[in-house]
């Protein structure tokens, strides 16, 4: 097996049922796992060397105004000790904060065309809870409600593009950037006073969360996503088709097989004029934040705004 994979086969844990979370506006595209679990699959930029990572996707339905994407991650840190040596203790409720940035490029392959949107937003991140000794082993936390053990504990971030005006295409690539002590755009480096703690930096353990599956739309390139690592062996294709870049991993080889970038776009469709509410266009259009029309004169009425 893949060397890559087999380090998150060791991370792995068991998925739950998959579903689609609601949100204001249509879900164009969702790879997203509902309800929550406790944890899932997860690749993080510190750990797996990469700069940016993401996937390519085509969106489902009519909606294209992008309003916001959702996206899962995994957080691995804890307030004091480590995920993996017992003495994990976190305060419940503790969260770190860390600038994160969602990226849109047009679709392209092997590397994404140009960019059509961004924003960096900066969020409040859970630490993973404290070790459960009693009822888990390997330093792991413990989910009453699933019964499970877990490393690390899935938290849901949501980027607001609703004042942009973003206008999709029907397939994007898109990327997710943040920095850690050695990668990302500017890596914080080793000056950092969590750095010398034995918990470390809580960056540094934050993962994003892979899924089994899309639920709604579709990825035009099976079994791949889009990453950016200088080092070769982290490609597919061990740095075939080129390192440092941005790009499909890989143009020829696939082995991310059952592993997605778990994310969720929301988009709304607003009527431009009084004529895309009629013959029951009302139906399939919404309000500029997202809400259903309630009927035509709602829509046509929307129109003089």
């Amino acid at each position: 097996m893949n060397q890559k994979l087999t380090r998150i086969l060791f991370l792995t844990l068991l998925l739950v049922v998959i579903g689609a979370s609601p949100a204001l506006g249509q879900v164009i595209y969702d790879s997203t796992v509902s309800p929550l679990p406790g944890n899932l699959p997860s690749v993080g930029a510190e750990a797996y060397a990469f700069n940016q990572l993401g996937d390519g996707v085509t969106f489902a339905g009519t909606s294209r105004r992008l309003k916001n994407v959702t996206v899962t991650l995994s957080s691995w840190g804890c307030q004091s000790g480590h995920w993996n040596t017992g003495d994990c203790v976190t305060n419940p409720g503790a969260t770190f904060n860390v600038p994160i940035t969602f990226n849109i490029y047009q679709a392209g392959n092997p590397v994404p065309g140009t960019q059509i949107a961004t924003v960096t937003q900066t969020f409040s991140v859970p630490y993973r809870p404290s070790a459960d000794n009693t009822n888990c082993t390997g330093g792991r936390w413990y989910d009453a409600g699933s019964g499970l053990c877990f490393n690390g504990k899935a938290a849901n971030i949501t980027f607001d593009f609703s004042s942009q005006n973003v206008l999709l295409p029907n397939s994007v690539v898109y990327g997710i950037v943040y920095n850690t002590t050695s990668y990302g755009p500017n890596p914080i480096g080793q000056s950092a006073a969590c750095f010398s703690t034995a918990a470390g930096c809580p960056y540094d353990s934050l993962n994003i969360a892979l899924a089994p599956v899309v639920t709604v739309g579709t990825k035009p390139y099976f079994n791949t996503l889009y990453q950016d690592t200088i080092h070769p062996g982290n490609y597919c294709d061990n740095g075939l088709a080129g390192t440092g870049t941005f790009r499909l991993d890989s143009p020829t080889v696939a082995c991310w097989a059952g592993y997605i970038p778990a994310a969720q776009f929301t988009a709304t469709n607003p009527p431009e004029t009084k004529n895309d509410c009629k013959n029951g266009g009302w139906q399939t259009r919404t309000t500029a934040t997202g809400e259903p029309f309630k009927n035509q004169g709602q829509c046509v009425s929307s129109t003089n705004h």
